[in-house]
Parts: C-alpha cells; structure tokens; sequence
C-alpha cells in the first residue's frame, strides 16, 4: 500500500528530534502534518499518555500490539516492536502478540488484557460486564481507566494510519527478534 496523501513538510526540528529518539521521521506524522495543530495535538496527547504510570507498560504494550494486529496497522505493530525493545519488555511475548490466541508464552491476565483491547476494537464494541468487571477488579479504578483510555486512543491513531495508507517503516528491524505470523483473515497485516 502506498501512502494516499503526500508527506507534508515538517518543521526541521521536529524531524531532527524524531530521527535522535527513533532513528527515522515518523511516516504517519508527515500525512497528519497537512494539519499542523491537529499532529502536533497528537503528538503531544501521545507523549503524554506514553507517560502514564497507573497501568503495567508491558500490559499496555501487548493491548497496544493486539489493536494493531486487529485492525491492521503494520506501522504501529512495527513501531510496537521497536517501543517493547527500548521499554525492556519481553521481546519473545511481544513477537507474539499478532498470534496470541494461539501462542503459549502469555500468562492469563496478558490474555485477558488483549482480549479486552479486541473487544474494544470491535464495530461495535463489544466489552462485556463481566470482562470488564474482572479487570477492574484486578487493576483498580485508576489502571482501568488508563487501560481504557489507552486502547481507545491506539484505535483512533491505528486507523488514521490504515485509513491514510500508513505502513510499516522498518523500525522494528532494530530489535533482532524473530516476529510472529499473522493469521490470515479480517485486519491480518504482514508483519515483515
């Protein structure tokens, strides 16, 4: 696929920045950069939910990846690879959240935290009292809330980037692991 708007120009600093902390300019930010305020509005939102401590990073990560997965957004698997690396997650559950139904390295809450993140990404939603309830009793009302919150905004930022034709860049090439197969059917993105 390729991108179906041009990239707009960003201002020198913002691309210098992108390049000291990911090695590269972010794709998605040059389509989105037609409206200034609006990528830089992102931008800034992501850094700060990135900075949100209620919830376990690891958690957010893989219902991040499962979102990507389920939509699919090579670029934000892609950049989640890359972001899992630097976060010092684990590399091997996290090649395999694409698969994690079927992949025997997550424990039952990381399940349950992507099953969740589907069923938030579902049209409509389709979270349940129960799956709800038995994360929030778990979690408590703050890491609930931020898990939440978390997944519904990769769902708006997962798909601008298919919507606007955004794929992957390559940064997950840094991380020397060995990703996992995405099974064929609706959202299936080829992870290479």
């Amino acid at each position: 696929m390729t991108l179906r708007l041009p990239k707009a120009e960003l201002p020198d600093e913002l691309k210098e920045n992108m390049i000291k902390q990911l090695g590269g300019v972010l794709e998605n930010a040059e389509v989105l950069w037609h409206s200034p305020a609006l990528a830089q509005d992102n931008l800034e939102f992501g850094a700060k939910a990135g900075a949100w401590s209620a919830a376990d990073t690891s958690l957010k990560s893989f219902a991040h990846m499962a979102v990507a997965a389920q939509i699919g957004c090579s670029w934000c698997l892609d950049v989640g690879y890359f972001q899992a690396r630097n976060d010092d997650l684990d590399l091997a559950k996290a090649s395999q959240v694409p698969r994690w139904r079927t992949s025997d390295v997550f424990t039952p809450l990381e399940r349950d935290v992507m099953e969740y993140a589907e069923a938030m990404s579902n049209t409509p939603p389709t979270v349940t009292d129960e799956q709800y309830g038995s994360l929030l009793e778990r979690f408590g009302p703050a890491a609930m809330v931020e898990l939440t919150v978390h997944i519904a905004y990769v769902n708006m930022a997962t798909r601008a980037n298919v919507a606007n034709g955004v794929t992957s860049q390559g940064f997950s090439d840094a991380c020397e692991i060995p990703l996992a197969e995405v099974p064929d059917g609706p959202g299936a993105v080829s992870t290479a």
